[in-house]
């Protein structure tokens, strides 16, 4: 994937999580479908949405690093071997800050 390709598909994942973000956190659209929702919610909603909140704060935060790289010159890289991140992977996950060999590594230690 070149570069410009990269930043458009990278910049377009932003602006769709810094959305449900908005929403997720209680913006002004959030307020809106809440009103016109029921009044109660229970703590099982709460704690789903708070779930999906920190899942989206952290993809965020990985499509942000993504840019940064992409900057640096480093996009595409593998941020533990410096070998190169497959196409396919990139292709499939714009963010993907490792390569499968060192992103399984990674997750067989957690």
């Amino acid at each position: 994937m070149n570069d410009a390709t990269a930043r458009m598909r990278l910049e377009s994942i932003l602006a769709e999580l810094d959305r449900s973000i908005g929403v997720l956190s209680g913006g002004p659209a959030a307020e809106r479908e809440r009103s016109a929702a029921d009044a109660g919610s229970d703590l099982t909603d709460a704690d789903r949405n708070r779930a999906m909140l920190d899942v989206a704060v952290q993809h965020r935060r990985s499509v942000v690093e993504a840019l940064k790289r992409l900057d640096e010159g480093l996009y595409g890289l593998c941020v533990d071997c410096g070998r190169p991140v497959p196409e396919g992977r990139l292709e499939a996950r714009p963010e993907a800050s490792r390569c499968v060999e060192c992103q399984s590594r990674r997750e067989r230690r957690r």
